[in-house]
């Protein structure tokens, strides 16, 4: 029988071989793997921050919806297709599409900080889909949603508003390079495909 002296200390230890391991931070504090939640695909595990307060956001929430992903930059030529992407989520946001915005200084175009950014999408183009803080997203600095991605596409960022569209079921995902418009025919084929997919 266990002496009562080493009862709690057993418990103690027990216990901390329950728990997950620390969630594993990539970046400055931007994003970690979020514990697996029942139901939630290996590709939505992961936990951001809000753009506007940076409180975290875990991508499970988004379980079941037609993804458009995309790295987004402030001073860039293609920064017009805020507008674009936001008319895609005003459009089809109740039949289950989600755009997510990922500010990225990986081609040196989104130098300000997560406020500026957030103020700017807001005041220049009335984003309101949802919006990440700024993070890496290609190479070795890339978050680990945009490695998922690229891993499972073969294509990576070149430039700024990269998009990629994920099926509600978390797995197929395809990839359009920076200069297919928010309003071009083909992606929004795409993305009408796989809203009708359950």
């Amino acid at each position: 029988m266990i002496s009562l002296l080493f009862k709690p200390l057993l418990m103690a230890t027990l216990l901390t071989l329950a728990l997950p391991p620390a969630l594993a931070q990539t970046g400055a504090t931007n994003s970690a793997v979020a514990p697996a939640a029942s139901g939630c695909t290996p590709l939505l595990q992961h936990t951001f921050l809000r753009l506007q307060d940076e409180k975290p956001q875990s991508l499970c929430q988004y379980q079941g919806k037609v993804l458009v992903v995309v790295n987004t930059a402030s001073f860039c030529g293609f920064t017009s297709q805020y507008e674009g992407l936001e008319a895609l989520y005003a459009r089809y946001k109740d039949k289950g599409l989600v755009v997510l915005g990922f500010p990225s200084n990986d081609f040196s175009q989104e130098t300000g900080s997560n406020k500026e950014i957030a103020d700017f999408c807001q005041n220049t183009f009335g984003v309101k889909f949802p919006m990440f803080a700024k993070s890496g997203v290609t190479g070795k600095t890339a978050n680990p949603l945009f490695q998922q991605l690229a891993d499972r596409t073969g294509s990576r960022p070149r430039w700024n508003f990269h998009k990629y569209v994920v099926a509600r079921d978390g797995q197929t995902v395809r990839s359009f390079n920076t200069t297919v418009d928010p309003k071009d025919p083909m992606f929004l084929a795409d993305i009408e495909k796989k809203l009708l997919a359950k």
